[in-house]
């Protein structure tokens, strides 16, 4: 833990200036300045040429996205890049895995591939990451390939295991997020939940899930966590760890509160709202308004009833709510169920539970129920 906690950023030597751009030097990647190389302009010209026509053909840059890439590196041939595109291949890479590589770290073209690029996709390949798992943890997190494997990889990936036990969780937080600053920011964060009392299961979920919010700049993450606080939510419950998200993603915007206030919602029931479901006010201004205006204006609802059951707002209108009160009223047409089921209750069911309890029980008595719910879900399958 101590050369975990002691690690420190990757030394960076001076960066060279030309007329070309910036082209950076260090420990891992090593690139030629193009005003070291006293080249004739021709000559430049010649080689600049040839390595936007690589970019583009070889590793599926845009023009536009070659060009700037240009700026950070350059080779004189294809030889040390077609060597790195081949050992991606082999491991899985595909086009798209690649393009989005070599745009956000060029550098890795001319890299060493023993010595920087394999050390890394062996240890990976070592805790069990498939062939499809390594290009997203690589792709997601392209700086990883210019990070030091023994002073920042493996210290991550050992904090994670020891908060999340498992090889392949490790690997999906991997996965989910770029990670951050170990010391500074991943390390106080979590620490931080544990002193507050938030179960060791939701800390879990929390940072697999959603590792982007619990890696976040530490300062960030406390201001979040202490509005959370003042706030009024239980550190004991998950509520309180999807509310810090909440406001990290999004502090709440009046124009936020605004939009709930035109469907009858004072500021104190928004916010009671957003303590009860704190997505609520992630959601997007269309998403509410589509939802708000089905069940006040369609269904009969009043606000004050999806005030107190907020999550309703954030199902999928056309995939769970539409065609689930379909179902539940043409039932309420035949006399074949009571009115009694708060629209919580409803849409909360299991897909499996809500067939089996409200489309298969009747088909005997609503041949066509099936087909109306599957035509408006698009299932393939009953069950599915």
């Amino acid at each position: 833990m101590s050369g975990f906690l002691c690690s420190k950023r990757l030394p960076l030597l001076k960066t060279r200036t030309t007329q070309l751009g910036f082209l950076h030097q260090n420990d891992f990647f090593t690139v030629k300045s193009f005003s070291s190389l006293k080249l004739s302009d021709s000559t430049q010209q010649k080689e600049h040429s040839f390595t936007v026509s690589y970019l583009i053909n070889s590793c599926g840059l845009s023009p536009q996205s070659a060009i700037l890439v240009l700026q950070r590196v350059h080779f004189e041939n294809p030889e040390k890049p077609d060597l790195v595109l081949n050992l991606l291949k082999e491991n899985g890479f595909t086009k798209t895995h690649i393009s989005k590589l070599v745009r956000l770290c060029p550098q890795l073209l001319v890299s060493d591939i023993e010595k920087i690029l394999w050390p890394k996709i062996e240890f990976f390949r070592s805790k069990g990451a498939s062939s499809s798992d390594l290009p997203v943890i690589l792709s997601t997190n392209p700086l990883l390939l210019a990070r030091s494997l023994n002073n920042y990889i493996i210290p991550s990936y050992d904090f994670l295991k020891s908060l999340l036990l498992v090889d392949q969780k490790v690997l999906t937080t991997f996965k989910r997020s770029s990670l951050v600053d170990i010391a500074n920011n991943m390390v106080p964060n979590i620490s931080l939940l544990r002193q507050l009392g938030v179960p060791h299961s939701v800390i879990c979920s929390f940072v697999m899930n959603n590792p982007r919010t619990a890696f976040n700049k530490h300062t960030r993450f406390v201001e979040a966590v202490n509005k959370v606080k003042e706030m009024g939510f239980d550190p004991m419950k998950t509520a309180f760890v999807i509310a810090i998200r909440a406001v990290i993603k999004q502090p709440i915007p009046e124009s936020k509160l605004e939009l709930y206030k035109r469907w009858g919602w004072s500021k104190d029931i928004a916010l009671l709202a957003f303590k009860r479901q704190p997505h609520c006010m992630l959601l997007s201004e269309e998403k509410v308004t589509k939802a708000m205006d089905f069940f006040v204006n369609k269904m009969g609802c009043s606000a004050a009833d999806i005030a107190r059951y907020p999550l309703v707002l954030s199902f999928s209108l056309e995939k769970r709510i539409i065609p689930r009160f379909s179902v539940f009223q043409i039932l309420l047409a035949k006399g074949l169920l009571k009115n009694d089921l708060s629209p919580s209750t409803l849409l909360n069911y299991s897909e499996r539970y809500f067939l089996e309890k409200f489309v298969i029980k009747f088909q005997d008595d609503i041949p066509q129920l099936l087909d109306v719910y599957r035509v408006k879900t698009n299932l393939l399958e009953i069950g599915s």
